[in-house]
């Protein structure tokens, strides 16, 4: 598999023991995969010229997403990371992997967010987790200002 050219290009066996290499495969507008070694593909032979084989269609049945419903759609690999478009909503499976947003100016979530675990800010540098934050919030105490000195009493209403 050839995936540096503008259309990528793979070396194929074809029916009856046949090779055929640099044979061009067609993506759709605006997806790409480098399948692995063993995937299938249709290999259509325009005019029936043999000399210029298109793949339109590569598939590995290894690694393919089943029991979705109808009408549900799914990105995949073979490490098992998907998107899946579900009559339900949107699910993410990073296959045991992070999931990483770059280059974008902000994250905008309109709708309530929740976490079933720990959310940590400034991550890269000195950067505390919600919990700890609670944690030393509920915690704290500092001087009292005006009234003679003393140590103030934990907040009245911790957090949560």
């Amino acid at each position: 598999m050839d995936t540096v050219r503008k259309c990528q290009t793979a070396g194929l066996k074809l029916i009856a023991g046949e090779k055929k290499e640099n044979v061009e495969h067609l993506e759709p507008y605006g997806f790409t995969s480098a399948a692995q070694n063993g995937a299938e593909a249709v290999v259509l032979f325009p005019g029936g010229d043999r000399s210029h084989g298109v793949a339109v269609v590569v598939a590995d049945r290894r690694f393919r997403l089943k029991g979705l419903a109808r009408g549900e759609v799914a990105l995949y690999d073979d490490q098992g990371q998907s998107v899946t478009l579900t009559r339900a909503g949107i699910v993410i499976n990073g296959g045991g992997k992070p999931v990483i947003f770059t280059n974008a100016t902000k994250a905008r979530f309109e709708m309530p967010i929740e976490s079933t675990g720990d959310i940590r800010d400034n991550c890269d540098s000195s950067g505390k987790t919600m919990a700890e934050m609670r944690t030393t919030y509920n915690g704290h105490t500092h001087k009292e200002n005006g009234d003679g000195g003393g140590i103030t009493d934990k907040p009245v209403q911790p957090m949560s």
